[in-house]
């Protein structure tokens, strides 16, 4: 699978380009050995490397750049809200992040303001505060705030030593090894190869969803569940959303824990954003044989384990946003690139474990990923241009219009777009098909 590493859609100073090809490379090299496993290479496929699908550079910047190639009833959309952004503090920077209304809601708590405070008044508050001071207040009460930092001083932070340590996928067998169950692969295509694997999908946002759209893409059933009193923010979902379903379960109810611990009785893959030990406090179990990969901000391991995070923080505690700014301000990469890569990881993962059943040679383990191991990645790799050139608009041919929504098409080639666009959020059944 060849690529052109840092295409110009991706300009940066950090070499994104080769990030996000690399990560996709990862899926489409599993889809190849899953395909290869399953006796189902496309016509022509002769071994595991031609069986992997295609993905050109346009195609996969323009997906990495789904929020900036959005369009509903042909308006862009606003990817961040007032309170998302950076703040100058007493000794520097800070980053927020509030677009769902309970993180606005803890980070007003976190400085004392009421619920209806407006920027102004925020960036009066914490102008008065350091950045340390924000940070840990927002870490008492859950709210998503985070120091700006230099490259060096997040490589000297100990959560910056923590999300440096291991693979950027990492797995790790069940302690049950008493053997697995195998998905039934029901009508399993090459261009399907995932067909009759059922994939419960507890995971919001972006990196998580990323990685379960692609897993629909590839003939999974894909079925996402959600709290009817967080809904998804409505750009999230029409872009991430493609190929699943989606409903809407209240975990905290005895009724909605036995729902949707039934649907994890009978699921072959279990997908989550959750922090650790957040299952457990719903009640739920899952059995040691289903596939279960997740995605965390910080990783699961360090001083920051569990806290909250998103792309944005990860990249302004990293020292990305110092990197990519210029002229004294702060920038950011020219995509949500550490969630779209962390979802691509993650799902090569899961595809990864699945084809090794499928072949014989598996195990039960779980398939993690973190944002802040590979923003560590892309600081690591050569290749920094500085003085890079503009960046290039997608070309219309990578988007595609369904009724009211325009939307990224699918990374891989061979795919002109998603199984089905997204469905209202929350308006399915919490059934598998």
């Amino acid at each position: 699978m060849k690529h052109r590493p840092g295409a110009d859609l991706l300009a940066a100073t950090l070499p994104v380009g080769r990030v996000a090809a690399e990560s996709v490379g990862a899926l489409a090299a599993e889809i190849g050995r899953m395909r290869t496993a399953l006796g189902r290479r496309p016509a022509g496929g002769t071994d595991t490397r031609a069986a992997a699908p295609s993905a050109s550079p346009d195609r996969i910047a323009t997906s990495f750049m789904g929020d900036s190639v959005l369009r509903i009833g042909g308006a862009p959309v606003q990817p961040f809200a007032d309170l998302s952004g950076f703040f100058p503090v007493s000794d520097g920077w800070v980053r927020t992040h509030a677009n769902y209304p309970h993180h606005r809601t803890a980070l007003l708590d976190a400085v004392g303001l009421d619920t209806d405070c407006g920027a102004d008044r925020f960036a009066d508050r914490v102008a008065g505060m350091t950045g340390a001071e924000l940070e840990r207040a927002g870490a008492r009460h859950g709210a998503l705030a985070v120091q700006v930092r230099t490259e060096e001083q997040w490589r000297a932070h100990p959560a910056g030593a923590a999300a440096r340590l291991g693979p950027l996928i990492s797995r790790t067998d069940a302690t049950d090894t008493a053997g697995y169950r195998m998905p039934e692969f029901r009508g399993c295509t090459a261009a399907a190869p995932l067909a009759g694997v059922r994939v419960l999908d507890l995971t919001r946002v972006i990196a998580g969803p990323v990685a379960t759209r692609a897993l629909a893409l590839f003939g999974a059933e894909v079925l996402r569940i959600d709290s009817p009193h967080r809904p998804e923010i409505e750009w999230q979902h029409l872009e991430n959303g493609q190929g699943k379903r989606s409903a809407s379960v209240d975990l905290d109810t005895r009724d909605g824990s036995a729902r949707v611990q039934r649907l994890l009785d009978s699921a072959d893959v279990l997908v989550t954003g959750y922090r650790p030990g957040a299952l457990e406090r719903f009640g739920l179990e899952h059995r040691a044989d289903v596939v279960h990969g997740r995605v965390s901000a910080w990783g699961t391991h360090g001083p920051w384990s569990g806290r909250r995070g998103f792309d944005s923080l990860v990249q302004a505690a990293s020292g990305i946003a110092v990197l990519e700014g210029s002229g004294g301000e702060l920038g950011r990469l020219p995509a949500q690139a550490l969630d779209h890569a962390s979802g691509y990881l993650l799902a090569a993962g899961i595809v990864g474990e699945l084809a090794d059943r499928a072949s014989g040679t598996g195990s039960s383990a779980s398939i993690e990923v973190s944002l802040a191991r590979t923003a560590a990645w892309l600081l690591q790799l050569p290749g920094r241009e500085r003085h890079h050139g503009p960046r290039r608009t997608p070309p219309p041919d990578c988007v595609v219009t369904n009724g009211r929504i325009t939307a990224a098409r699918p990374v891989f080639d061979e795919y002109p777009d998603y199984p089905f666009p997204a469905r209202p959020w929350g308006a399915d059944e919490a059934t598998w098909l």
